[in-house]
């Protein structure tokens, strides 16, 4: 029984000093997390708008007719490049032929009445002089002459119009381009006047890109423009065609519309590429880029060092002098690759977290390694981490 009571109280002053020794060993901190970051700084920027188009002809006109008659004729390739003054259609003449025949005899009748007209108002005045025919004779052969010659510029003009008429039978191009499909065959009736063209003419080189752009945004660009850094933009626009191409050639802003669409509220905008090669046809649709200004002093920051919380609003972590996390929200413009363009919340020279914002949150201390990104949107290091040694430091 005494043995027992030994046993158990040497037990009892073993587990004693075991536990005095654990309370006199110190506690070991943890370890301090490394994280990367990039120092902000700014940037030249280009503000680009990109927008939605319609490629437009250049030029286009409707070939109409503006007499009326039997086409005899279509003398063009549908789909070929015609000139100006080129004849296309031949209507039948023979009628305005016969009229302009007409005129022409009635002009040469005119002219020869005058000519009698003439003289016999000239050979009685001078009879009038010895009152050789009473004044009355005299003035009624005056007023034949000056009627015969009235009516020769009467006929000159009904000539001059049968003329015109006559010429109107060869319908030729008002303009020149490429001509689309006819919409009338040979033996067709057609009238001045009538609502079908008989084909369209299109300039295709030079073309334009039509593309629209809200009134909000061009508020927001003219109020951008009065700010400090930023400068007025080119005149470029690039082109991305349907199936996700780059069109090969620049085009640049020509006009912008100077009233504002009320049923869609915008304002046309209107670009002019070279189309050589015939590459952009009217009516395709198309993605264009226009370069509006130029920020010199833009902020843009990697789109891995911003966060989003589920409200949508957006922050980052930053390192502050004592190496210690700070949560910023930020304002953030647009996505320019692969980099988040900042309005508002990092300012120059600031720490911007990008790696290891899971070991952190705000408060938290922090060995800081600086990088940067690379052209493949790549972190470099910079700087490498200092050595903690508290970690390694122990008490006895």
């Amino acid at each position: 029984m005494k043995s027992s009571i030994c046993i158990g109280g040497l037990l009892l002053t073993a587990a004693l000093l075991s536990a005095c020794q654990q309370d006199s060993a110190p506690m070991q901190s943890a370890p301090v997390p490394a994280i990367s970051y990039i120092t902000v700084a700014t940037a030249e920027h280009n503000i680009d708008t990109k927008m939605q188009g319609r490629v437009v002809a250049s030029r286009s006109a409707e070939v109409r007719p503006q007499v009326g008659g039997i086409v005899l004729q279509r003398v063009f390739e549908e789909g070929s490049t015609v000139e100006q003054g080129q004849l296309l259609y031949q209507i039948d003449p023979a009628t305005y032929q016969s009229a302009y025949n007409e005129a022409k005899a009635s002009l040469n009748s005119a002219k020869a009445s005058l000519e009698t007209a003439q003289l016999k108002s000239e050979r009685y005045a001078n009879l009038l002089k010895f009152e050789g025919v009473s004044q009355q004779d005299a003035d009624d052969a005056h007023a034949t002459y000056l009627e015969a010659k009235a009516d020769i510029e009467k006929y000159q003009a009904a000539l001059a119009t049968a003329s015109i008429n006559l010429e109107f039978t060869k319908v030729t191009a008002p303009i020149s381009g490429h001509i689309g499909i006819s919409k009338v065959t040979v033996g067709a009736l057609v009238s001045a006047g009538q609502s079908t063209a008989l084909a369209t003419i299109r300039t295709l080189d030079p073309i334009y890109v039509d593309m629209t752009k809200s009134s909000k945004e061009l508020l927001k660009l003219r109020k951008m423009m009065n700010e400090s850094g930023i400068t007025q933009g080119t005149t470029d626009v690039s082109l991305t065609l349907e199936d996700g191409s780059e069109y090969g050639s620049v085009g640049q802003l020509k006009m912008q519309e100077v009233s504002v669409d009320p049923s869609t509220g915008s304002v046309t905008l209107r670009a002019e590429f070279p189309n050589p090669d015939g590459i952009l046809l009217p009516g395709m649709f198309a993605r264009t880029r226009v370069n509006d200004a130029v920020d010199k002093n833009a902020i843009l920051v990697p789109q891995q060092g911003v966060y989003h919380a589920a409200t949508g609003e957006a922050y980052a972590y930053v390192i502050d002098d004592k190496n210690l996390v700070e949560k910023r929200i930020l304002e953030t413009t647009n996505a320019v690759d692969n980099k988040w363009l900042i309005a508002s919340g990092l300012s120059v020279n600031d720490k911007l977290l990008v790696e290891g914002s899971s070991k952190v949150r705000p408060g938290s201390e922090v060995k800081p390694i600086e990088v940067k990104m690379d052209t493949n949107g790549s972190m470099v290091t910079l700087t490498e981490p200092t050595k903690d040694t508290s970690a390694m430091q122990g008490g006895v």
